[in-house]
């Protein structure tokens, strides 16, 4: 049984399609990844030079073009909070690479397959 052409052409365009899609948001997403893992990474030498100070130490966080007061745990919370938010929000996002990633081979896979049966289906 053979597809007709325009009917080809029109699975071909719309598989292409959605791997040029799949392919710009596995790189939106791998930048949003290193994104993520450098504020963890700050948060972490921030966490670890607050665990490094005098027990007595007091600390100030810029809010807006001020400086206020914040105990020394308060800010260690703060940043261990924060740093395991990032670590979440970059294992979902691990997950959603992995499956822009499948969904772009699967669409490479298919336009090979179309063009190896020479449009048969």
């Amino acid at each position: 049984m053979s597809i007709s052409n325009e009917a080809l052409q029109k699975l071909v365009q719309e598989i292409e399609t959605q791997a040029i899609q799949s392919q710009q948001q596995i790189s939106l997403v791998r930048s949003q990844v290193a994104s993520k893992q450098r504020e963890i990474r700050i948060l972490e030498l921030t966490s670890k030079e607050v665990g490094d100070l005098p027990s007595g130490t007091n600390i100030y966080e810029g809010v807006g073009k001020m400086f206020v007061f914040s105990p020394t745990s308060e800010v260690d919370q703060r940043l261990k909070t924060e740093t395991s938010d990032l670590k979440s929000d970059v294992e979902n996002l691990g997950k959603k690479l992995q499956y822009l990633e499948t969904t772009h081979k699967n669409s490479r896979e298919h336009i090979d397959q179309i063009f190896n049966s020479g449009g048969r289906a």
